[in-house]
């Protein structure tokens, strides 16, 4: 079996209208479609799908959604061309950054911040 590129990552969100503005003021994406329970967001190739959490129920039972705060459980990367101009513009906008910018010893620059439902966003730029 042959796998082709990522077309979707759903997050599960608490509160959408707080997710859906957040994301516009952080990444100005481009709204692919959007109802009353999600907001599907166009990423360069791959797209972010913030569904409120009670809908996830139909899509990972009988797993469940843990509660927002209660611990990382994943990482998304976007690669940026710039760390530091991104970090200061994450600033302005009020998102604070779990870290960086720092080098890292695998070739990057990398900052990590937080959405509104506590997934983890790391940008990084390739060092030269």
């Amino acid at each position: 079996m042959k796998l082709d590129a990522i077309e979707v990552v759903t997050l599960f969100v608490d509160d959408l209208a707080e997710a859906r503005s957040f994301y516009a003021k952080v990444f100005s994406p481009e709204v692919v479609y959007e109802d009353a329970v999600c907001s599907v967001l166009g990423f360069a190739g791959a797209m972010v799908n913030l569904l409120h959490v009670s809908e996830a129920p139909q899509l990972v039972a009988p797993s469940t959604v843990t509660p927002a705060g209660s611990g990382t459980r994943m990482l998304l990367t976007i690669s940026v061309e710039d760390v530091d101009a991104v970090c200061d513009k994450l600033r302005q906008d009020g998102v604070a950054l779990l870290n960086g910018p720092i080098d890292r010893p695998w070739g990057r620059r990398t900052a990590a911040f937080t959405d509104p439902s506590g997934h983890v966003w790391e940008i990084a730029q390739k060092l030269r």
